[in-house]
């Protein structure tokens, strides 16, 4: 049984998480399967958007405990190196990744959604880092969220390990924004024709120097980005 499947369309992939009965949980399958998908978006051409969505009530819960538990996450698992390995992926991917979140995310659900270049969430949809009830913390996630959040908000967050609506993880910076379900493919294909219409080699770029000019000093960034608009 499959646990992710796509569909290519006018250049854009849709993957959709599809482990229902298991909560979307990053399990060694699950993480392999997308995986895949991934070197697909970024090996083909033809593929200019890839969509990250979910079947049934949750969009990804998170690690799969089981197996964590019985040690047989593996190396591809959901262990550490599984999980940095995929965020990764996605942020040095040069193909823009949009999050159509159509069900819960917690944990590294989390993470998932916000590593999402963009991401719209239904508005009944809840979000947590709910690490700490059961003994850990959001480790790796918490470099790509972090990135988005104020430490207020992170500490609240991070400490309290309570839900918080979709509408909460948009104002956070987590996400883009909350819709209701009936607006939500509409949203989808208006962000998915906008990022069409861009450049692709431009896209690519543009998509790295949003996490480039942040992390160096301003004088080095204006020198470096300045070099960059004059290369395109």
């Amino acid at each position: 049984m499959e646990f992710v499947t796509t569909d290519v369309a006018e250049g854009v992939m849709t993957i959709t998480l599809v482990d229902v009965e298991g909560r979307n949980t990053l399990s060694r399958q699950l993480l392999e399967e997308l995986t895949a998908a991934l070197d697909t978006v970024d090996r083909d051409p033809d593929i200019r958007v890839a969509v990250l969505t979910n079947q049934g009530g949750v969009f990804c819960a998170g690690a799969n405990l089981a197996e964590r538990s019985s040690g047989d996450s593996g190396r591809n698992g959901n262990g550490s190196i599984g999980m940095s390995t995929l965020l990764q992926r996605i942020q040095n991917s040069p193909k823009p990744f949009v999050g159509r979140i159509s069900g819960h995310c917690v944990a590294g659900g989390v993470g998932l959604a916000a590593v999402m270049d963009i991401s719209i969430a239904v508005d009944t949809a809840m979000f947590g880092f709910t690490e700490v009830r059961v003994g850990v913390v959001p480790a790796t996630i918490s470099v790509v969220c972090l990135a988005k959040m104020s430490r207020a908000d992170a500490q609240s967050a991070f400490l309290r390990g309570n839900r918080f609506p979709a509408s909460e993880a948009a104002r956070m910076g987590l996400i883009n924004k909350a819709v209701p379900s009936e607006l939500l493919d509409r949203e989808i294909r208006a962000v998915a024709n906008d990022l069409l219409a861009g450049e692709p080699h431009a896209m690519k770029v543009a998509k790295r120097l949003v996490t480039q000019a942040s992390s160096i000093s301003n004088e080095e960034a204006f020198a470096r980005m300045t070099q960059l608009s004059d290369e395109l």
